[in-house]
């Protein structure tokens, strides 16, 4: 799909809102990449996300596993262990975050001294 048409679907298109909207939160970046090195279980997840209460990763888990982006697996063992991964979406959507990461990090510096230039003059 190229630019245009990219850009036509994302001002008509109140799916693709929903989808940035998910993706855009304060948590559920952090989590794609902690579950993009490994599958992880629940408490390592939130040893690696630093502020996520247990309710907000419990929801956050439940809403990317809901879009199919995280896969859930229980083993039945006892106690159960409960294992979350990144799903073949999901790894699509860690790839996507690495270049946003790699472009934020390479203009972070323009960035940064655009809005000192702005503020000054402000």
């Amino acid at each position: 799909m190229n630019m245009t048409n990219v850009l036509s679907e994302l001002s008509n298109c109140s799916g693709v809102s929903e989808v940035l909207g998910r993706i855009g939160d304060k948590w559920t970046v952090q989590i794609v990449v902690v579950l993009s090195r490994q599958p992880e279980r629940f408490n390592s997840i939130k040893r690696q996300v630093p502020g996520i209460s247990q309710q907000m990763l419990t929801r956050t888990l439940k809403a990317l596993e809901r879009d199919g982006l995280v896969d859930r697996s229980v083993r039945h063992t006892t106690p159960p262990q409960v294992e979350y991964s990144l799903t073949k979406t999901g790894v699509s959507l860690a790839e996507a975050v690495r270049h946003l990461a790699a472009w934020a990090i390479e203009h972070r510096e323009f960035i940064r001294d655009s809005r000192a230039r702005y503020d000054d003059a402000r």
